[in-house]
């Protein structure tokens, strides 16, 4: 009876931990050095889709989305691309057979994204806004 109680209790905090997952909000994050200080949701769908391929001060954009799996890309697929991970990526079979686009890179978590968009002035990423320092500048929190 006490095994069943603590398999229960072990269940019950990890569907809990993961709703505190669904619930976490998005950090949308460019390099300091890029000029810009906000963007509207559809701005950064429209860059994340390869429908626009230039930030607002004219720069190419180099957006970066974390790795497949990841909850916080979880999140920002169905908050901002308003797709899922299966739609997605028909989407960029699609454009990428076609020739016209190329889906953006893959890095591995919030650290690694933050760290490339520190470094990189036309970048674009996205994170768990728990980890925003002052590496890097917020222009959009989606929840």
């Amino acid at each position: 009876m006490k095994m069943f109680y603590l398999r229960g209790c072990l269940l019950l905090g990890l569907m809990l931990g993961m709703a505190g997952l669904a619930q976490a909000e998005i950090a949308v994050i460019v390099n300091l050095d890029s000029g810009i200080s906000k963007l509207s949701t559809s701005q950064v769908k429209r860059l994340f889709l390869g429908k626009s391929r230039r930030l607002p001060n004219g720069q190419r954009a180099l957006p970066v989305n974390q790795e497949e799996g990841s909850p916080v890309r979880e999140e920002f697929n169905s908050k901002v691309l308003k797709k899922n991970e299966r739609q997605i990526k028909a989407y960029w079979s699609k454009k990428i057979f076609s020739g016209k686009a190329q889906a953006p890179k893959e890095l591995g978590n919030d650290a690694a994204v933050k760290a490339f968009v520190a470094e990189n002035p036309n970048a674009i990423g996205f994170i768990d806004a728990r980890h925003v320092d002052d590496s890097i500048r917020v222009v959009l929190r989606v929840r």
